[in-house]
């Protein structure tokens, strides 16, 4: 907390506290005036001096404590108004005491307090409210030259935009009004500016009210809203920006600094992730963290939120040496953390995670670390052994060794149903958590679908080829998938890990899923081209292990709502623990020789459903095509 007198440094301190003690005497002043009808007799001003020597004094010292000189007056909110109310009125009842104290009232007028403090509260909020009114209006005259910005959406994060467009003439956005679908807030205005019409209306408002830039700041809309209000900017043809969703607005860079172009992950409509920010600061704060996979996309996401909630160290874990740089150099310099550990090694090293267990004690490990590329683990299918199942058991074990308090583990919806090898060794890892299960370590595993900009995903391959003017290749016309945000992922992540108890697979809610051929055609559209016409979306056919859809819940996994909206928990069966431990020596073995039909049959035998899975094919696929043999 800082001190009273912190900014006693600063002339405009004085000046604030000096135009407050003038109106401190005007008010005490004024109360015995209006008192008397401007006609005090003499002996109630006689008293004036000696009130006014211990009122002011007192008043300007519980505004100091009250923190009402802290804050720039240009401002002034509701905040500053609540704490204007309680040391007016603390110090008028402190007033009142002393008085009482020393004469007993006798002689004073019990009237003439209640109207200084009224009349005090009255002249000291209006000064700050006139301090505020200046620099807006100062902003509205100054910012002629500005771009002219029509605001689409009326509520919350366009508020927030246009007091920040007001604060900050530099930013050269000069706001003209309001558009919003709600026909409640037509014809009403927001500090001034009014609510013009619906998006509808765009194009016609945009030509009455020449203006140069739209900016979308709508806090909640479906991806068909979304859409249909990106197809009526690009037909102004004005430039367009959006501003994320206010979670993505407290990194302290300001609201205006937040405006971007219009990205893929708009178009989902996802809602802001609401979080149980105290349960996860409990299991986070002042505790040694591991995340391992670090340099990985869900595993440095993990390490930037995990660091908000003030650990006491962060241990990263990666087999990548430039990654495992990358992430502990942003986290250093950009972020400002220095309690870190960066351990250059793999999972499957039992030996170095159990000095490492040992060195830094970690109660909580976060197990992001896997292989992840479906192609790549069907032509390797022993490395997804190797890394994914004996890396994840291996890390279980010193784990427990170790005494560890939580372990997530971070799984996907490949798992369901597996079609692949990638998918199969996560759904053993699955298991080999509820093996785990039930001692003094909580393990859990969270389970969810694609996200957008990780490391393979398909949004940088469609951006690549967009670039390159076409083709753009999808699979199949059918094939669709679940996806959310890096961000939105790290942070379910954590909410489930605060939530397990021990023993659950939690499964984020990953919405309606998306069609590959439907997200290739809007990137194309968000790079300011027409599919099939500027660039084209051809069919290549299913690769080797790929789904035509994507499961979140496989047969006999009943489904449980939690007390948060977006996480889910599964209930099924437990494995037998001596099954699965022959099933995955039986897999080690068959990796040791890379022997890849042996561990499809290990697979098989531990997760039956992967035979079962392996021909997937709701719809019919269409002839396989090499992308070279695309003109």
């Amino acid at each position: 907390m800082r001190a009273p007198l912190a900014n006693a440094r600063n002339p405009r301190f004085w000046i604030m506290a000096g135009a407050d003690a003038a109106l401190f005497g005007l008010s005490l002043w004024l109360a015995y005036q209006l008192r008397f009808d401007f006609a005090p007799p003499p002996a109630f001003m006689e008293q004036l001096p000696g009130v006014l020597i211990l009122a002011v004094p007192l008043k300007a010292v519980l505004f100091l404590i009250f923190g009402l000189y802290r804050g720039m007056w240009r401002y002034t909110g509701l905040a500053d108004l609540k704490r204007l109310v309680r040391a007016v009125a603390l110090a008028e009842v402190l007033l009142v005491v002393v008085i009482l104290y020393r004469h007993g009232f006798v002689g004073f007028s019990r009237s003439v307090f209640v109207l200084d403090g009224l009349l005090a509260l009255l002249l000291t909020s209006g000064l700050r409210l006139g301090v505020r009114t200046f620099f807006a209006r100062r902003f509205g005259a100054a910012a002629g030259p500005g771009r002219r910005a029509l605001i689409v959406g009326a509520g919350r994060a366009g508020e927030m935009l246009l007091r920040e467009m007001a604060a900050d003439p530099g930013l050269g956005l000069r706001p003209v009004g309001f558009l919003d679908d709600d026909a409640a807030k037509r014809g009403r205005t927001i500090h001034d500016l009014p609510v013009l019409g619906p998006v509808s209306e765009l194009a016609a408002v945009a030509a009455r009210e020449s203006v140069d830039e739209v900016i979308i700041a709508v806090s909640r809309a479906t991806p068909e809203e979304m859409r249909a209000m990106l197809e009526t900017c690009r037909a102004t043809g004005l430039p367009h920006k959006i501003l994320p969703a206010l979670d993505r607005l407290l990194d302290g860079s300001g609201v205006a600094a937040a405006l971007r172009e219009v990205d893929y992950p708009d178009l989902l409509g996802r809602e802001e992730v609401r979080l149980d920010e105290a349960g996860i600061r409990s299991m986070l704060a002042g505790r040694v963290v591991l995340v391992t996979g670090c340099g990985g996309s869900i595993g440095s996401e993990l390490a930037r939120r995990i660091i908000g909630f003030g650990p006491a160290r962060l241990v990263l874990l990666d087999q990548g040496e430039y990654n495992l740089y990358a992430v502990r150099d942003e986290l250093e310099r950009e972020m400002g953390f220095r309690d870190l550990a960066a351990v250059l090694g793999s999972v499957t090293d039992r030996e170095l995670l159990d000095r490492v267990l040992a060195e830094h004690r970690p109660a909580v490990i976060f197990h992001a670390a896997a292989y992840k590329h479906v192609p790549m683990m069907e032509e390797n299918p022993w490395q997804a052994v190797r890394n994914n199942v004996l890396g994840t058991r291996e890390l279980m074990a010193a784990a427990v060794s170790a005494g560890v308090e939580r372990f997530v583990l971070v799984s996907t919806d490949k798992a369901v149903r597996p079609a692949n090898v990638m998918g199969a060794s996560k759904r053993v890892t699955e298991l080999l958590m509820a093996c785990f299960a039930g001692g003094p370590t909580r393990f859990m595993a969270v389970r969810f679908g694609n996200v957008l900009g990780s490391s393979g995903s398909v949004v940088p391959l469609f951006r690549r080829q967009i670039e390159r003017g076409g083709p753009v290749t999808v699979t199949h016309p059918e094939a669709a998938r679940y996806f959310m945000s890096i961000t939105e992922a790290a942070q379910l992540i954590l909410q489930a890990g605060a939530m397990g108890r021990g023993g659950e697979v939690f499964v984020l809610d990953m919405g309606v899923p998306v069609k590959i051929a439907d997200m290739a055609r809007d990137l194309i559209r968000l790079s300011g081209k027409e599919p099939d016409r500027d660039v084209r979306v051809v069919f290549t056919g299913l690769r080797p292990g790929e789904k035509l859809r994507e499961e979140l819940i496989t047969g006999g996994e009943g489904i449980l709502r939690t007390e948060h909206e977006k996480i889910l928990v599964l209930g099924s069966a437990p494995p037998d623990p001596l099954v699965v431990a022959r099933g995955v020596e039986r897999l080690a073995r068959a990796a040791e020789i890379h022997d890849a039909e042996a561990i499809r049959a290990a697979f098989q035998a531990l997760a039956p459903e992967y035979a079962a899975a392996s021909d997937d094919s709701s719809a019919p696929a269409a002839s396989p095509r090499r992308p070279e043999d695309i003109p």
